[in-house]
């Protein structure tokens, strides 16, 4: 396989989870009633644990500006806490609430059986075939991550 080949099939698969993707976030948005920015937002920073906003804000690619004012409405509904950092005023911290976890994980919940439902007309041998991939891009994805690929 050339490296053209290789990264024609990167994008396609992008393109192609990014299609999936997109049907279940509608699922999840209908959940909570929060837009999907919010829900998406919440549920990162539940999984990846208290951060800075500039951090999340070139993680997500918003401005800090605008992440702001969606933190703003998160934190009035008791789903983010604020804390400014101590060590040097110009940060903030953001972290989930107790109700910001509940309803990050309702919404982990909500996807995971969507992914179940999308993919349950799959034949085992499909889905076997297709879990052995993920797992393998999944193991080489982590270790480019780590610095050891």
């Amino acid at each position: 396989m050339s490296r053209k080949e290789f990264v024609r099939l990167m994008e396609s698969n992008i393109w192609l989870l990014d299609k999936y993707a997109d049907r279940l976030r509608i699922d999840q948005s209908q959940l909570s009633g929060f837009p999907r920015q919010q829900m998406s937002i919440l549920v990162r920073l539940h999984q990846g644990g208290r951060a800075l906003l500039k951090d999340i804000a070139r993680r997500e690619f918003v401005s800090a500006p605008n992440l702001c004012a969606l933190f703003r409405k998160l934190e009035t509904d008791g789903l983010v806490l604020r804390t400014v950092d101590e060590h040097d005023r110009r940060n903030t911290w953001y972290s989930v609430t107790d109700a910001g976890a509940k309803l990050a994980s309702d919404a982990m919940d909500t996807f995971r059986n969507g992914v179940e439902k999308m993919f349950s007309g799959l034949s085992h041998e499909d889905e076997m075939e297709l879990t052995s991939a993920l797992k393998t891009m999944n193991k080489i994805l982590t270790k480019m991550e780590k610095g050891n690929a």
